[in-house]
């Protein structure tokens, strides 16, 4: 039996670039549930997104590599493209409007220059990070920090899916320091840091594997660690510049 040939798609006239959120329960949202939920949104909110050609034509979507589920972001990013032009502040309130609480959107613009990935990818790129330590004090993660500045070289194991191999911590990373903040009524010790990026990235859990085998840090609750920014990383002060402007 013969199939019916695929309708021709319309060409694409505008892409925009959303920076969004994942905070709360949904930092427990894996990267396909946050794609599920956004193609969802996207159909709800009525953007006229461009399709890929095919029998099974799917919306024209370019991820970044996202955190993983369990870690927290300020600072996550995905391109859209549209066969209509959209205002870029107008699709904003309505996809945060569509997608679940936890899930918020940021910011919209439209699409210019270098792409998202190469903004995001290589040693040019960094992401600062926070790691909130609820159960220990700022002096005792303090010093675990700067035994590992102290290295030279700090290697970490990670297994990816060409095989296992070791990631340089201490290379990947920026700028690390800590101090106190009240969370919840009590003080709270905060790892603030700037991690280069990579192939594969060093994450939140390869510098607290770090911390405890330079320092034996074992905090008696986990951690909770969020992206705050991610984005090209100007060298000279060790500031992770925005994406999309």
């Amino acid at each position: 039996m013969n199939r019916a040939a695929p309708h021709p798609q319309r060409p694409i006239v505008q892409r925009l670039r959303m920076r969004y959120a994942k905070r709360g329960r949904m930092r427990f949202a894996s990267v396909r549930d946050f794609q599920r939920s956004l193609e969802r949104a996207l159909r709800r909110a009525e953007v006229p997104m461009a399709f890929s050609q095919g029998f099974s034509p799917h919306p024209k979507i370019s991820y970044v590599p996202a955190v993983q589920t369990g870690v927290a972001s300020e600072a996550e990013y995905v391109e859209i493209a549209l066969q209509d032009r959209r205002d870029p502040a107008e699709v904003r309130a309505a996809l945060d409007e569509a997608l679940p609480d936890g899930l918020d959107v940021v910011a919209v613009v439209e699409a210019s220059g270098a792409s998202l990935g190469e903004r995001l990818s290589g040693s040019t790129a960094a992401s600062r990070w926070q790691i909130s330590f609820t159960s220990l004090g700022s002096e005792v993660v303090a010093s675990a920090v700067e035994a590992l500045l102290a290295r030279d070289t700090l290697l970490v194991p990670r297994t990816t899916k060409s095989g296992r191999t070791e990631l340089d911590l201490r290379a990947a990373l920026v700028d690390a320091h800590v101090h106190d903040e009240p969370v919840n009524g009590s003080s709270c010790a905060i790892l603030h840091m700037v991690v280069r990026h990579g192939t594969p990235s060093v994450r939140p859990d390869d510098v607290l594997a770090g911390l405890r085998d330079v320092a034996g840090l074992a905090p008696p609750l986990p951690p909770v660690a969020t992206r705050l920014a991610q984005g090209p990383l100007e060298e000279e002060t060790g500031t992770v510049l925005d994406p999309l402007s």
